[in-house]
């Protein structure tokens, strides 16, 4: 890889820096404080079954199953069912009071999934909301159970060769799912009695085919990556430093960040919700399974991926490709996407529940000793392969607050904003940014709509948003800046300092443009009718 078009190399030390970069990514109280910033940079310093009786509990209060059918989620009825805007945790309560995680990241409707819970009140009980728009409320109660008998569960080991941290909990309960309609879940925990408390468990339950729908992909690798419970994560360990980070990380452990929901709320549930708002054809799946199931995206009319989904299998990479060279359409609606390169194993809850990535130490790796791919960088040796080849666009560093700078707003993708050549929309670029550079494999053409000027550690770069197409017809978008699916929430005029400082007009420009796009790549491949001109030398000055 040549050095030149990335932005500076990483260093070793820097754990710290990635839960401050949470921190600033997110605004999440949790990682608030942690650790000093580190420089603009790729990133990262890479060099038993004790089932409970009375599980089932009771439906939803409005009673009625789901219109599920036989050929997928109706979105429009589903949510023109009536909401429940009291779905969100506003008691947390102590550290441990409650929490909770799941065997299976995802469950097809009907099929059952045991929760595992720990909390030091007597009893707690389990409400499952499906997240969506549902006339602004943004959550519909689906499932409720009745009071279950709490337990405090054993502390936690660390792996001694890779710092994984391992719970071995008994099973608290196993949860049926039946007529719970497809779709992106969190379950809230309430301890009743004791000192209280509230938290998230998220769970997909997905679709078992996407012809013809747009597939919603949970990012829960990224997701586990990030997670720090028990105070190890792909990062860093308790020290802060990154040689003490977990070479693998369990999903069988709750999430630490954003009471118990990951990286869902910030990254997911505002794309999910305008979607579902315009009665788009939905499928649901997590990263998990596109790399598991190879035939899941057959027929799909569009893919997204959303806000940050940096951690992908060489599975789930092949299998996007595939699809987008059958006809579907990719949207990339965050920066950093598909950048480490990972593994997934076994844990002794099932299968695909162990991520793997060594990063720069991947020659300990005893995967890579048996001939896995190298669980590295995906643009690094060996086996570089850099991200741009499917995206367009390739990341470029972190941190940046910038303004979003259009450039192209005759594109159809600005259609009804409004935006002229050079508006600006502040603190739209940021935390972290992609652009177009044909350093490395770009497909071609290739269109930018916006071209942003940022300064990242005193090193000047630009940010870009990019449309290609391909000879399938199938379109590719990329926002190239992490703040888009956030901004789809932006309000007022951002001098709170809330969601960044993003404010209304942004909300606005990245609201119209995502409904652009959703409409037209749920149309079907999209290049055909809109075809890419390619504009990178009038951009760039060069080919």
């Amino acid at each position: 890889m040549d050095q030149e078009h990335i932005a500076g190399p990483p260093g070793d030390g820097d754990g710290a820096g990635r839960r401050r970069f949470l921190a600033m990514a997110t605004g999440a109280a949790t990682a608030a404080g942690l650790g000093a910033v580190a420089g603009c940079a790729q990133r990262d310093g890479d060099d038993g079954d004790d089932r409970a009786d009375g599980t089932n509990g009771s439906p939803a209060p409005d009673g009625k199953p789901s219109a599920a059918g036989g050929h997928g989620l109706d979105v429009k009825a589903e949510n023109a069912r009536p909401g429940h805007a009291d779905w969100a945790v506003t008691k947390a309560g102590p550290a441990r009071a409650v929490e909770g995680f799941a065997d299976k990241v995802s469950v097809l409707p009907g099929e059952s999934f045991g929760l595992y819970v720990s909390t030091t009140a007597p009893r707690f009980t389990v409400s499952a909301y499906r997240m969506g728009w549902y006339g602004g409320a943004r959550a519909r109660l689906v499932w409720r159970s009745e009071a279950l008998p709490g337990v405090r569960q054993p502390e936690h080991t660390v792996d001694s060769d890779t710092r994984m941290v391992r719970t071995r909990w008994a099973r608290t309960t196993t949860v049926e799912t039946k007529d719970w309609p497809e779709g992106s879940y969190l379950l809230r925990l309430d301890a009743q009695g004791g000192e209280g408390g509230q938290r998230f468990v998220p769970v997909t339950v997905r679709s078992a085919a996407t012809t013809g729908r747009t597939v919603v992909v949970n990012a829960v690798a990224t997701w586990q990556a990030y997670n720090r419970w028990g105070g190890y994560g792909s990062y860093d360990g308790p020290g802060g430093g990154f040689a003490s980070r977990s070479l693998s990380v369990s999903f069988d452990r709750p999430y630490e960040y954003d009471d118990g929901a990951g990286l869902f709320l910030v990254y997911e549930a505002p794309l999910i919700a305008l979607a579902e708002r315009l009665g788009t054809p939905l499928a649901y799946a997590t990263t998990t399974d596109v790399a598991r199931e190879k035939r899941l995206l057959e027929g799909a009319a569009a893919v997204l991926s959303l806000g940050h989904d940096e951690y992908w299998s060489p599975e789930q990479r092949a299998h996007f490709t595939a699809a987008r060279d059958a006809g579907t359409n990719i949207a990339i609606l965050g920066a950093n996407c598909c950048f480490r390169r990972i593994r997934l194993e076994a844990s002794e809850l099932g299968p695909d529940r162990t991520l793997v990535c060594y990063k720069s130490s991947y020659g300990q790796d005893p995967g890579f000793k048996r001939g896995h791919p190298a669980t590295v960088d995906f643009r690094s040796a060996p086996g570089a392969d850099p991200e741009s080849s499917l995206l367009g666009v390739i990341y470029d560093g972190y941190p940046v607050d910038a303004p979003y700078v259009v450039t192209n707003p005759g594109h159809w993708l600005f259609e009804g904003t409004g935006a002229k050549a050079g508006d600006r929309f502040e603190h739209l670029v940021g935390v972290e940014y992609d652009k177009v550079n044909t350093g490395f494999t770009t497909p071609r053409p290739i269109e930018i709509l916006a071209h942003s000027p940022v300064v990242c550690e005193g090193r000047p770069s630009h940010q870009d948003t990019a449309y290609y197409t391909v000879p399938s017809g199938a379109g590719v978008f990329a926002t190239g800046t992490m703040r888009w699916v956030e901004a789809l929430d932006a309000t007022g005029d951002g001098r709170s300092g809330r969601n960044h400082g993003l404010d209304a007009r942004s909300g606005a420009l990245t609201t119209r443009v995502t409904e652009n796009l959703l409409r037209v790549f749920a149309a079907g491949p999209a290049g055909r009718s809109h075809p890419a001109q390619d504009n990178v030398k009038a951009v760039y000055g060069s080919s």
